[in-house]
């Protein structure tokens, strides 16, 4: 189905940048709307339920699994996370652009789902960069740091099954490259025509 609004993924290892650039890109862009993930985990530092993301039991995320209430869910670092269907299709309904800050799983399953999805990817600059933004963080322990960048691994393997990747090397850059994706995107022929349909048909444009 085509909606008027445009679905953009982001995915990425642990500290390659990514809610701070979908954060960034939401400050520059009000016709951006994120979606919030339903997540097993408690939350973390100042998070708040309903605004990062909608921290709910595994009762209550089997409940959500078994009445399909989801368009992915996957299990990352011994938690589970899902997007709900409806929230997205909702909001893209009423012709808003949608971000979505996943792991590369369900930005994968989200691509089989919604044909014209634009999936990104953000990547470290290096191995010892990705390393010393997990240490400065100071949230894991050392076996823990280690087993995300085992992880970090697998999910970059993947980085070619994307239809953007940025590297966050300059926060700057990085956020210019995301806005310019975004932007592009909605200049894209079958965007367009989503978007402005009355003007393609008053122009006799099919």
């Amino acid at each position: 189905m085509d909606y008027p609004g445009n679905l953009f993924v982001v995915a990425a290892p642990s500290v390659a940048g990514k809610s701070s650039l979908v954060m960034a890109l939401l400050e520059l862009d009000s016709y951006v709307q994120p979606s919030v993930s339903h997540t097993t985990r408690a939350p973390r530092g100042q998070e708040k339920h309903g605004r990062e993301y909608f921290f709910v039991t595994d009762a209550e995320f089997d409940t959500m699994v078994q009445n399909q209430s989801f368009i992915e869910w996957a299990h990352v670092h011994k938690y589970r996370y899902g997007t709900s269907k409806r929230a997205i299709e909702d909001r893209m309904n009423q012709g808003a652009d949608v971000i979505l800050e996943i792991d590369y799983q369900g930005a994968l399953q989200i691509k089989q789902l919604f044909s014209n999805a634009v999936t990104i990817f953000i990547l470290p600059p290096s191995w010892d960069e990705l390393r010393s933004r997990l240490e400065r963080r100071g949230e894991d322990a050392a076996n823990v740091i280690e087993t995300r960048l085992t992880n970090a691994a697998t999910e970059m393997s993947q980085v070619n099954q994307f239809d953007f990747v940025i590297i966050n090397e300059s926060f700057d850059r990085a956020v210019f490259d995301l806005k310019s994706i975004v932007h592009s995107q909605r200049l894209k022929f079958l965007a367009q025509r989503r978007a402005r349909s009355q003007t393609f048909e008053a122009l006799h444009i099919l």
